[in-house]
Order: structure tokens, then C-alpha cells, then sequence
């Protein structure tokens, strides 16, 4: 009896960097509307006039579209900075940054604090597609500070450089109910950063 052939592999067609784009754009856009628990995959389809087999295609689920949402439309990539100097570095990364748009991150970042303790796959996407690669980021920046003479070899505040700039864009409007602007990140950036790290 013949055997049938196998079927041919089903093949991912990649989405353009546009399309892509428009994907991730209305995805921040309902989780500010509706927050991560009642955004669907149905809904970011719908808003997108995608199908739903396509967002899987790309995406294994919610929580790595949300991921790569949040790390496609970063102001700032900090690979893309290397001005030679440290406290160089660290402006541009404000300079990069839009401030009406870090206002609506950190509303956003507030507003998934409470979904990344309750699902553990938003908390796994988020630090593999996100956190990881920003932090091996800042790393790098920080190497190179070294290899420059700039920053001595083992300063104790060198793993704790992305806790700091992440505490100061979170915590300011929840202290001070002021937005996060590039002239406080600047302050920020010479007043804790730098001198935690014995510049």
C-alpha cells in the first residue's frame, strides 16, 4: 500500500517592519485602554484586521506579543549610543527619549506590575525579550566605561546602574506626581549614577 508524501512545512511569512510596526502600536494602545488581563489576541486581530493564525504565527502568545511590543517601541537603543564617554552616554539616552511618551510608559509599566506577579509567562517574556537584552545593553555600556579608565574595575554599583535608572523613570511621579522629563533624568544621572559609580 502507498504511503503518503509528507505534507510540506507550513511556511512563516515574515510581516514587514510597517506592518510589524502598526502590530505593536495597537497593542500598547489596548493595554492602555483595557489593561493586560482583558486584552485578547481576538482584539489586537480585530484592531489590526489581522487574523488570528497570524499573530500566532509570529508570536507564540499574549505574552510574548506584549514583549516584543514594549521592546519594538523603546525610544532608545542603547547599542546605538557610544558617544565615549559614560556620562555621555547616559544624557543621550535622555536626550533619545520622548517625554510625552515616557509619560504614557510609565503609566503602562505601572498598570503591568500587577500582571507580571500573576502570570508567570508575561514575567518569562518580558525579562527574555525585554529586561535581558537591556540589561547585557547596559553592560556592554559599562565595559566600555571601563576599558576607558573611567570607571574602576568592581565598583560594587556597577550591577545596580539599570535598578537605578529604572527606580528614578518609575518612581518620580509617584513621589513627586511630576512627569519624567529629560531635565530631571540629566539631575538624576549626575547626582545618584554617576557619583555611586566614583565619577
Amino acid at each position: 500500500m502507498p504511503t503518503e508524501s509528507p505534507k510540506p512545512p507550513v511556511r512563516r511569512t515574515r510581516l514587514t517592519p510597517e506592518r510589524e510596526g502598526e502590530l505593536y502600536e495597537a497593542v500598547l494602545a489596548l493595554l492602555r485602554e483595557v489593561g493586560y488581563e482583558a486584552l485578547t489576541m481576538d482584539a489586537v486581530a480585530a484592531r489590526t484586521r489581522s487574523s488570528k493564525a497570524t499573530l500566532y504565527r509570529q508570536w507564540k502568545g499574549k505574552p510574548e506579543l506584549v514583549a516584543s511590543a514594549l521592546r519594538h517601541t523603546k525610544p532608545v537603543c542603547l547599542d546605538d549610543i557610544d558617544t565615549g564617554s559614560l556620562r555621555g552616554d547616559l544624557v543621550a539616552m535622555a536626550d533619545k527619549a520622548d517625554e510625552r511618551r515616557m509619560e504614557q510608559d510609565v503609566a503602562l509599566m505601572r498598570g503591568l506590575g500587577h500582571a507580571i506577579h500573576r502570570d508567570r509567562d508575561l514575567h518569562r517574556a518580558l525579562r527574555e525579550l525585554l529586561i535581558e537584552p537591556e540589561m547585557a545593553a547596559m553592560r556592554r555600556m559599562l565595559q566600555r566605561a571601563v576599558d576607558r579608565g573611567e570607571v574602576a574595575p568592581g565598583r560594587p554599583a556597577m550591577e545596580y546602574v539599570g535598578h537605578m535608572m529604572l527606580g528614578g523613570f518609575i518612581t518620580r511621579p509617584l513621589i513627586e506626581d511630576c512627569p519624567v522629563d529629560r531635565a530631571y533624568l540629566v539631575r538624576y544621572i549626575d547626582a545618584v549614577v554617576l557619583p555611586a559609580l566614583g565619577l
